[in-house]
C-alpha cells in the first residue's frame, strides 16, 4: 500500500496538517486523545472533507480539491473497525458478518465468509444475537464484517481500547493473523506504544495536529523512553516453564529467568518489563533477594532526557534498561562495559 496524506483540515479549537507518504501494509497512527488520529480516520473514509488538499491511496485519487474530486464513503472501498464494535442489535451474527459483503460487487468479493469465520473462530458464534457477546467476541465480528466488505484498506481506530488487558492481547493475534491471510493493508490507530510494537512496521506520530516522518515502533518507543512514565517496555516472549520452588523457570536466549505467577497453558506467553525494573550493578552482588541476576555487557547507550536508556547485550537477547545520569557515570556505563542487570522474579507483568 502507498498512502499520500496532503491536507489540512481546521476546527475552532484544533488544527490538523499533514503531509505524509506512507508505505506497507502494517501502519500505525500513534497519539494521544485528542491529536487528531480519529479525524485522520473520518478524512480517509470519506465521513469528513479536507478543507485542502489531496489522499491518494495506491495511485487513485480519493480526494483533490483543486481537482474537484471527492469519492463518497461507498466508492473509496475502506472499512473501519471502531473502538466499539457498532453491531447491528436486531441482526445475528452471520447476519452482522454478511451486512458489508452483500452490499459489495460480486467481481470483488475475493473474501467469503467461510475463510472469515475460521480465521476468527466464529463457528459456534454464527446464530447468537450479538447482545449476547463479550467484548472481545464482539471485536471479532466486528473485524470479520469489515473483512467481508472486501476492503483494500483497513482502518482499526482504538479497537483495544475498551477491552481490558486480557481480551486486548487475545485479540491481537487475530488482527496479525487476518491482515497476513487476506493480504488487506491497515492504518492501525492508537495511543498505546506496545500495541504499535507488536501489531505495525512504520508509525506516524501525530501531535496536535502535525506529525513527523514514520518511523520503525521500536525506534519510537525508545525515544518516548524518557518521558513516558513506565519508561521503555521489554517485551518478552517465554515458552515451555519449568515449576521449582514455587517460580516459572523460563530458558530466554542464553539465559535462565525465574518469574513468579502461573502458566497459562498456552504454547507461548507474553511478558512486560519496564526498563525501570532493572537494577545495573559494576560487579557481583554478594547476596541480593532478587532471583534474577544476568551478567551482560552495555550494547549502546540511548539518551532519555535526564535519564540514561542501556541497551544491554545478553548473548542473543536484548534488554533495555533505564538508570538516571549520577548512576551512569559512577558505574562507568559505556559500551562493552560488563554489568549485571538484577530483576525481581515479580516485574514480570504477564499480558497475554
Amino acid at each position: 500500500m502507498e498512502l499520500h496524506l496532503s491536507l489540512t483540515k481546521r476546527f475552532p479549537s484544533f488544527s490538523l496538517a499533514l503531509d505524509q507518504r506512507l508505505q506497507g501494509d502494517r501502519i500505525g497512527v500513534f497519539g494521544p486523545s485528542g491529536s487528531g488520529k480519529s479525524t485522520l480516520v473520518n478524512l480517509l473514509a470519506g465521513l469528513e472533507r479536507p478543507d485542502a488538499g489531496r489522499i491518494v491511496l495506491d495511485g487513485e485519487p480519493l480526494f483533490d480539491s483543486a481537482g474537484g474530486i471527492n469519492l463518497p464513503p461507498e466508492k473509496r472501498r475502506i472499512a473501519i473497525v471502531f473502538q466499539n464494535a457498532h453491531l447491528f442489535p436486531h441482526l445475528s451474527v452471520r447476519d452482522n458478518l454478511l451486512y458489508g459483503w452483500k452490499r459489495t460487487p460480486e467481481a470483488l468479493r475475493g473474501i467469503g465468509l467461510e475463510s472469515v469465520v475460521e480465521a476468527l473462530r466464529l463457528e459456534e458464534l454464527l446464530q447468537r444475537g450479538v447482545t449476547n457477546l463479550s467484548g472481545g467476541e464482539k471485536q471479532r465480528v466486528a473485524l470479520g464484517r469489515a473483512l467481508l466488505a472486501n476492503p483494500r484498506l483497513l482502518l482499526m481506530d482504538e479497537p483495544l481500547s475498551a477491552l481490558d488487558d486480557t481480551l486486548r492481547f487475545q485479540i491481537i493475534p487475530y488482527l496479525k493473523s487476518v491482515s497476513e491471510r487476506f493480504r488487506i493493508p491497515y492504518l492501525y490507530i492508537s495511543h498505546s506504544l506496545v500495541e504499535m510494537r507488536l501489531l505495525t512496521e512504520q508509525v506516524l506520530a501525530i501531535s496536535r495536529g502535525d506529525a513527523t516522518a514514520p518511523l520503525p515502533p521500536e525506534e519510537l518507543a525508545l525515544q518516548r523512553m524518557g518521558t513516558s512514565q513506565v519508561g521503555f517496555i521489554n517485551l518478552l516472549r517465554l515458552a515451555e516453564p519449568v515449576r521449582s520452588d514455587g517460580l516459572l523457570l523460563y530458558r530466554w536466549g542464553d539465559v535462565t529467568l525465574q518469574l513468579t505467577g502461573e502458566p497459562n497453558g498456552t504454547s507461548e506467553t507474553l511478558y512486560e518489563l519496564s526498563s525501570r525494573d532493572i537494577i545495573l550493578c559494576r560487579q557481583h552482588p554478594a547476596a541480593i533477594s532478587a532471583r534474577n541476576l544476568l551478567p551482560c555487557r552495555v550494547a549502546r547507550i540511548i539518551p532519555a532526557g535526564r535519564k540514561v536508556g542501556v541497551a544491554l547485550d545478553l548473548g542473543d537477547r536484548e534488554l533495555v534498561a533505564e538508570v538516571v545520569a549520577d548512576a551512569a557515570t559512577e558505574l562507568a556505563i559505556e559500551p562493552g562495559a560488563p554489568l549485571y542487570a538484577v530483576i525481581k522474579a515479580s516485574a514480570f507483568r504477564r499480558l497475554g
